[in-house]
């Protein structure tokens, strides 16, 4: 097969979920949005699902739909992007439980949904979704007066322990709902890593469940294996790729592998220094990655195999991203459809 393969290891996946509730006294739910950042919401969120989460956190209805389709009844699914104008009936008909970000989200949600479950996301310093302050205190009396299910808010620095906005954040989202019987949530993977202050009744990890930062104990989940499709030999002053920007100053052997920046690896990881294994022995991508190719130098091993490995235990996702002058995040997410895809456990 000329495409490149994709590993993606489930038991791996419910292991940082588990690993992560362990880290806490409250409930614990799972962020699939984004198709599972990138691997798959059906499948991430029935092998979750086995593995004891009963909550789940999709960013918008139609993701909801796709999970519940997945799930089924029973496990309850939480739209971060709230109540929005054409929701209604997937909210409805497929049991979503939105995070109302405004007051017109509110009141379209009362009006057309009453009784519905939902949730109130507010904002306590990011400034990106949910009510402010004021609009809360504003609203407040009338939201808690239709039963929300859960108050919720986002850290904007959980990744950098020791920022400052950590603490604002918590005495903010503290100052907004301390004496409410209503479930809160604060922390996402970075959040739940900051200790007990921050965990209040659910917490809902994304990153760390997949293999990525700040979770540094995450088991990796993603492994990536690139086929070998040409070796050629090099004479010193010869040139590879595009734009001339690697010379050999050896004799060199390169090997062409499958795959390149519409794969979602990303182009500027080329530039970062990244490199790729031969079972223990890394070997530098040379030259810029192009659209479908990646180039290597694999002078130094004496036998070529048949496929490299990009990401896996050594070099995980966030070594890809840091070479790209990315995250993480980006990486998983962009990993693109032309892998043929192996699930494991």
């Amino acid at each position: 097969m000329s495409t490149a393969k994709l590993t993606i290891d489930l038991d791996a996946l419910v292991t940082n979920w588990r690993s992560l509730d362990a880290k806490t006294n409250c409930e614990t739910a799972a962020v699939v949005k984004a198709n599972g950042y990138g691997l798959d919401a059906a499948r991430a969120g029935k092998a979750l699902a086995a593995g004891g989460a009963r909550n789940f956190f999709v960013a918008a209805a139609e993701e909801g739909v796709v999970l519940r389709r997945a799930l089924g009844a029973g496990p309850g699914i939480s739209v971060f992007s709230g109540h929005m104008e054409s929701d209604t009936k997937l909210l409805q008909e497929f049991q979503l439980t939105p995070m109302l970000n405004s007051l017109d989200q509110m009141l379209r949600h009362f009006e057309r949904l009453p009784g519905h479950p939902f949730g109130v996301q507010l904002d306590t310093g990011m400034n990106r979704l949910g009510m402010e302050p004021a609009e809360w205190a504003a609203v407040r009396d009338i939201a808690l007066g239709q039963g929300p299910v859960l108050l919720m808010s986002h850290l904007a620095c959980a990744d950098e322990p020791s920022h400052g906005m950590n603490a604002h954040q918590l005495q903010s989202f503290r100052d907004m709902t301390d004496g409410i019987e209503v479930p809160r949530s604060l922390a996402a993977t970075g959040g739940l890593l900051l200790g007990p202050d921050y965990h209040f009744d659910l917490c809902r990890p994304g990153i760390g469940l997949y293999g990525g930062l700040p979770f540094t104990q995450a088991m990796p989940v993603v492994h990536l294996d690139l086929p070998v499709i040409q070796m050629r030999d090099l004479s010193p002053g010869e040139t590879v790729g595009y734009g001339n920007t690697w010379t050999a100053q050896r004799p060199s052997r390169i090997a062409t592998v499958a795959a390149g920046y519409a794969d979602g690896l990303i182009r500027a990881m080329g530039i970062g220094g990244i490199q790729v294994y031969a079972e223990a022995t890394p070997c530098p991508v040379v030259g810029r990655v192009s659209m479908d190719l990646i180039t290597v130098d694999v002078t130094d091993i004496a036998e070529v195999p048949a496929s490299l490995s990009l990401i896996n235990e050594a070099q995980t996702v966030d070594v890809v991203a840091n070479a790209a002058g990315t995250i993480g995040y980006e990486i998983l997410t962009s990993l693109g459809h032309r892998y043929a895809r192996t699930y494991k456990g």
